[in-house]
């Protein structure tokens, strides 16, 4: 007996990711309900089919409800996407109750891009953790899918990884539209570092303009970005070419050149000479990065790694150095081969 049909979708987070994607879920033909930790957030979906605090714009079909309790939005899932703040999840799945709601044939879907802090476990590790399933279960949906544009239905791509191929496939028709096409994958580790890494170096982008510095800075943060960010993939056992598709320069690309990036706007502050306090009061929404940078550099050394623009943008996020001397540290490395 195979995996069943995904009819019903739980998204577990009413961010502007967590919403685009309940849209992209409906508009996909699926019934979708999205848990909203506030009350008046899934009132406001219910009631005027909008999320007035991250995409006031967008108009939700008829086919998405909300619910501020877990339980209910987890109960019948065929699907269970999970977007909120990387750094919350383990704490989130526990308060949710996960082990016993989610149905045996369920398909965990991890929509966050993140390292967990002190465990440096990806976020499909801590899911596994947590909620005691088989790996199998586990997919990530990943790409250079900024909300704001796709719930304006700009054609986009994007990676449905998963080991297991007949329940990514299921992923991809569930989600696939006339303006989104999900191709499958089965290098979790690869898709997963890509999307947690290239948010650290869209800080560094954004720090880089910020700072006046023009197209050479940037093209160079992202090709010396995708180099570290494989550096550590494929000492983890990830497929170097993953790094080469939408999970890897696809994503990297979209974060650091789009306006829209709340990691590239954060650092752009960074880059302008607000401190870190500064730069997160302005900013109503998680910019992952700050926190990851961290996680991410440790994980690379302990895997003797080296990522030098990681390290010189946790510098800057977590021990107060300057932005112009962490930029002076990188051009200042000793020369060496491509």
């Amino acid at each position: 007996m195979g995996i069943p049909e995904i009819r019903r979708v739980a998204v577990m987070g009413a961010g502007s990711w967590g919403t685009a994607f309940a849209k992209l879920c409906a508009d996909a033909g699926r019934e979708v309900i999205i848990w909203a930790r506030r009350e008046e957030v899934a009132a406001n979906i219910r009631e005027r089919r909008r999320n007035p605090d991250y995409l006031p714009e967008a108009v939700l079909p008829e086919t998405v409800t909300a619910t501020s309790q877990p339980e209910e939005a987890l109960d019948g899932a065929d699907m269970v996407a999970i977007a909120v703040p990387s750094q919350t999840l383990r704490e989130n799945l526990a308060q949710w109750g996960t082990t016993g709601v989610i149905g045996p044939d369920a398909t965990v879907v991890s929509l966050m891009k993140g390292i967990e802090l002190g465990t440096g476990k990806r976020m499909t590790e801590v899911i596994v953790d947590v909620i005691q399933i088989d790996p199998s279960r586990v997919a990530v949906v990943t790409g250079p899918n900024l909300a704001g544009e796709l719930v304006d239905q700009h054609p986009a791509a994007a990676v449905v990884a998963c080991i297991d191929e007949e329940r990514a496939t299921l992923v991809q028709q569930a989600i696939v539209t006339r303006y989104f096409r999900p191709y499958t994958n089965d290098d979790v580790i690869g898709c997963e570092l890509g999307g947690a890494v290239k948010n650290v170096i869209a800080l560094a982008c954004g720090m880089a303009i910020g700072m006046g510095f023009g197209d050479n800075t940037k093209a160079t943060l992202i090709t010396r970005g995708l180099a570290e960010t494989a550096r550590l993939g494929v000492r983890l056992g990830a497929d170097p070419l993953t790094f080469a598709g939408l999970a890897g320069l696809g994503d990297l690309v979209g974060t650091c050149m789009s306006p829209l990036s709340r990691n590239r706007s954060f650092g752009e502050r960074l880059g302008r000479g607000e401190t870190l306090e500064q730069a997160q009061a302005a900013t109503r929404q998680t910019a992952e990065g700050v926190k990851s940078c961290l996680s991410i550099r440790d994980l690379a050394r302990d895997c003797g790694v080296e990522m030098p623009i990681t390290e010189q943008v946790e510098a800057v996020c977590h021990e107060n150095k300057p932005v112009k001397e962490a930029m002076v540290a990188l051009m200042s490395r000793d020369t060496k081969p491509e």
